[in-house]
């Protein structure tokens, strides 16, 4: 992988991470279509190490309230009722299932997961979801609103895209709103569900970079920084766009890009 390569892919992680889009399936696209070697997994978790970055200094003031308030609440009863406690509970706990199921299909999200078709299809179906939610959600709750049933349930969502083409911010933006969230909500609480998820999943795969198989280290870093970035700013435009706006713009550009990936996949332009 060479230093344009890394550029662009650190783009696209950017660019892809917070959009309910699916990063991941367009870190396997891209290179595809470009003629590049698959980055692989290990790649795909590293460099998310950068847009998570750029969450905690997007989100600081929240995590750290959170964090100290969830500690506090430990010995001090009076404080377990509070949002930021409970806060705390819920993303801890919504973390689990993601973990679990992370380690148990290792072995398959690193390998038969990384199909082009699988991926199209995943694109479209989870794009259409997307567009479920949105119109059928009553869009009443706040985060105020999340409870702990609330706060599991969205976070069994997230293990979806350890499929590429689901994506974690569609996916737990989706279960979200069908719960009856609103979708500023929705992409506020998925955003920092994601923390603990991303972090341990990047940690994990640091050991393959730069091993015999594993992409360079100095192109990883390169795409970590790049999309850290490119990140910050996705954030701050998501929130602004979906407190007015509709996922419309979305729905339409998974559902054009998996049918547009399925022909190129028919017509043997591009190998799964």
């Amino acid at each position: 992988m060479d230093v344009l390569q890394a550029i662009v892919l650190g783009l696209v992680q950017g660019l892809t991470e917070f959009l309910p889009i699916s990063s991941s399936a367009h870190l396997l696209i891209v290179p595809k279509l470009a003629g590049w070697d698959d980055p692989g997994a290990p790649f795909t978790a590293v460099i998310q190490l950068g847009t998570m970055l750029a969450v905690l200094i997007y989100f600081w003031r929240d995590i750290v309230r959170i964090t100290w308030t969830w500690l506090r609440s430990l010995w001090t009863p009076e404080l377990r009722g509070e949002l930021d406690a409970r806060m705390g509970w819920y993303i801890g706990l919504g973390t689990i299932p993601i973990g679990v199921a992370g380690l148990l299909f290792k072995d398959a999200i690193e390998g038969p997961a990384r199909n082009l078709w699988l991926n199209a299809a995943m694109l479209i179906v989870f794009g259409l979801l997307l567009l479920a939610a949105d119109q059928m959600g009553r869009k009443k709750k706040e985060v105020a609103d999340l409870n702990m049933r609330d706060g599991l349930i969205i976070g069994a969502w997230q293990m979806l895209p350890l499929i590429p083409g689901a994506s974690r911010s569609g996916s737990t933006m989706t279960g979200a709103m069908f719960l009856g969230y609103t979708r500023e909500a929705a992409a506020r609480y998925s955003f920092l569900l994601s923390i603990p998820a991303v972090i341990l999943s990047g940690l994990f795969e640091l050991r393959h970079i730069g091993d015999g198989g594993g992409p360079p280290v100095a192109a990883t870093l390169i795409a970590t920084v790049v999309s850290f970035i490119v990140g910050y700013a996705s954030i701050a435009w998501l929130l602004r766009y979906v407190a007015r706006h509709s996922t419309i713009v979305f729905v339409v550009y998974r559902v054009f890009a998996g049918t547009f990936l399925l022909t190129l996949l028919t017509l043997g332009v591009v190998q799964s």
